[in-house]
C-alpha cells in the first residue's frame, strides 16, 4: 500500500506543495499573532530629532562668531611617530 501512496504524492507532488504550504503559512501567521506583542513605542522622527538639534545649538544664534575650519598644524605631522619627531 505504501508504494503506491508514495508513487501518488510523487507524481503529484506539484499539485499537493502548494495547498500544504498555504496551510501551514496560515497556521503559522495566526499562530504568530497570538503569540507575539504588537506594541511598538514612539520614538520621534529623524527629521524631528534634527530640527531640535538646530534650533537648540547656541552657535546658530550669533552668525558672527563662526570659527573658520584651519588645520593648525601639518595633516602628516598628526601622526607622527616618535622616532621621526625633529
Amino acid at each position: 500500500m505504501w508504494p503506491v501512496v508514495l508513487g501518488f504524492l510523487r507524481s503529484n507532488a506539484v499539485y499537493i506543495t502548494l495547498p500544504v504550504a498555504a496551510v501551514i503559512g496560515f497556521v503559522g501567521y495566526n499562530l504568530e499573532n497570538l503569540l507575539s506583542d504588537k506594541y511598538t513605542p514612539y520614538s520621534k522622527s529623524i527629521q524631528e530629532n534634527r530640527a531640535e538639534r538646530l534650533t537648540d545649538d547656541g552657535r546658530l544664534q550669533n552668525a558672527e562668531n563662526v570659527e573658520k575650519l584651519r588645520l593648525r598644524e601639518d595633516v602628516l605631522e598628526r601622526n607622527l611617530s616618535p622616532s621621526l619627531r625633529k
